[in-house]
């Protein structure tokens, strides 16, 4: 990328942001450019939401100063950001199901247009950038990544300066994450500078002209991404040096867990219903399930684990329906799972970890016994999760709320893995977690599979895919593709099977 953006936009001096207990962000300086794109690296905590949140006005800074384009920068709210051209799309998108296109922008607007005018200007807006919206259609039938386009043309509609872009491709297909870069790069072009916050880093290689490297709230590093390898990047953010998942040769035994044309409706109004869903897994093998959030991946982890009963063939272990099962009865038979939200689902939030712990452990673990809790062996138990899978937490007894998110995730995962299921099922396993504990987690799994388990691992990192399955699908709109070897999978192939491009086309440049 030969690009060189002449003049700042944003100048960051010593930003300084403070919490009870905890520094968000210490001293932080950087420049971005007109026209650049900037990454924003760092894992969960390193203190990239609090700058952000700094820079749109939603946090006010303790200490230091920003200057947008020569001028004093500090806008005390959202609006006044807006106001000197810096715009923001969300990772968790803002969206009312029950209304339109065209009203959902309205809302976010100070002094909104007619509708037949803002609505012809969102037609014009998302022709022009590749990304096509019908302004009438509601929400709730929108697709993830036609959520997102709703959010990037509220922004573009304030004809920004700075861009602000979080984790914005975790909803994409590959081919919608290659059109989505040529829209930002078609805004780049025209002076736009846009910071781009993601823990993909072979999309930032690919993108951005240079990034800043946060780490535990401090400026660690700076780099150019074309010039630096993910590797490198990714130990400039974690601050050791990685170990890569090794997998150890294994032998596949018999079928263990196996869907028959399953079928479910989603418990939620706007959530996807699974259709006629068929696969087996081997003992020792992996399946890797990709595919955009919001395509079934919930409701199928709920239909393995019990939360949805279906009928009794529908799902099979080791050739016995257990379609009825509730959870308690699964697990007894050896099928776990860990969902994808960590707090209120895989763990509740204001009990200690000894608690959570037995929460899924009692009965593998045997930790109760006539009705009581054996506490003494529930606390060996999850010290034991503790010291093997590394969960940063002055003990036991702290409550699961008080654990960062990464770590709580390490728990979560600990626990189950531990418990030696003949059949594990997790969603999203290394969300939110650094690079070095992503590969541990990593390693665990393919541990378990040698050791003789079958594993379905339903996650968005199609990397992590490629690096642990033995076979992959992609679910699409409750649907599950035809099932191939994930050695040999090209990237163009994934992202065909997730579902292409969803209607999106090219930036009419």
């Amino acid at each position: 990328m030969t690009k060189k953006p002449s003049d700042t936009l944003l100048r960051i001096r010593g930003l300084t942001k403070a919490y009870p207990g905890v520094v968000a962000n210490s001293d932080v300086s950087f420049d971005i450019g007109v026209g650049e794109v900037h990454a924003l690296l760092g894992e969960n905590g390193a203190g990239k939401s609090t700058l952000v949140k700094m820079i749109y006005g939603l946090v006010k800074p303790d200490s230091g100063t920003m200057e947008m384009n020569g001028a004093d920068f500090a806008p005390p709210e959202p609006r006044a950001a807006r106001a000197s051209g810096v715009a923001m799309v969300f990772q968790h998108f803002s969206l009312f199901d029950a209304l339109n296109v065209a009203e959902n922008i309205a809302l976010g607007m100070e002094n909104p247009p007619k509708m037949r005018d803002l609505a012809a200007q969102i037609k014009d807006v998302s022709e022009r950038y590749g990304l096509p919206l019908d302004p009438y259609r509601v929400v709730g039938d929108l697709s993830a990544g036609e959520r997102q386009r709703v959010e990037i043309i509220r922004c573009l509609l304030q004809d920004p300066k700075l861009l602000i872009m979080d984790e914005p491709t975790s909803v994409l297909t590959p081919q919608e994450v290659d059109i989505l870069f040529q829209t930002l790069r078609k805004l780049s072009a025209e002076g736009t500078a846009i910071l781009y916050i993601s823990h993909k880093l072979e999309e930032i290689r690919a993108l951005c002209d240079h990034a800043t490297v946060l780490r535990l709230g401090k400026v660690v590093g700076e780099c150019t991404p074309a010039d630096t390898t993910a590797r490198d990047m990714a130990e400039m953010m974690v601050g050791t040096i990685l170990k890569t998942p090794t997998r150890a040769g294994r032998d596949m035994g018999a079928v263990a867990l196996e869907l028959k044309s399953l079928s479910a409706k989603s418990p939620g109004a706007f959530g996807t219903s699974l259709k006629n869903i068929s696969f087996s897994v081997q003992a020792g093998e992996i399946l890797g399930l990709g595919g955009v959030a919001g395509n079934g991946q919930d409701e199928l982890l709920a239909a393995l684990s019990g939360e949805i009963r279906t009928d009794p063939d529908m799902v099979q272990m080791h050739g016995i329906g257990i379609g009825q099962m509730g959870p308690a009865q699964r697990r007894r038979q050896g099928l776990l799972s860990a969902p994808e939200e960590r707090l209120g689902h895989a763990a509740a939030p204001d009990m200690s970890l000894i608690e959570n712990a037995m929460l899924t452990g009692a009965v593998r673990e045997k930790l109760v016994n006539n009705g009581f809790l054996k506490w003494g062996k529930a606390q060996e138990f999850a010290e034991r999760i503790i010291k093997d899978f590394d969960v940063r937490t002055p003990g036991a007894a702290n409550a699961a709320r008080a654990l960062s998110g990464g770590n709580l995730q390490k728990f979560v995962i600990g626990r189950e893995v531990l418990q030696r299921p003949e059949v594990l099922v997790v969603n999203q396993p290394t969300w939110g977690v650094d690079a070095s504990a992503a590969a541990a987690i990593r390693q665990a799994l393919l541990d378990l599979a040698a050791g003789g388990a079958a594993l379905v691992v339903i996650s968005q990192d199609l990397d992590e895919l490629m690096e642990i399955s033995d076979r992959f699908a992609a679910l699409n709109e409750g649907r599950l593709s035809d099932i191939r070897p994930a050695a040999g999978l090209t990237v163009e192939e994934i992202g065909m099977m997730m579902g292409g491009a969803h209607g999106m086309e090219v930036a009419h440049v």
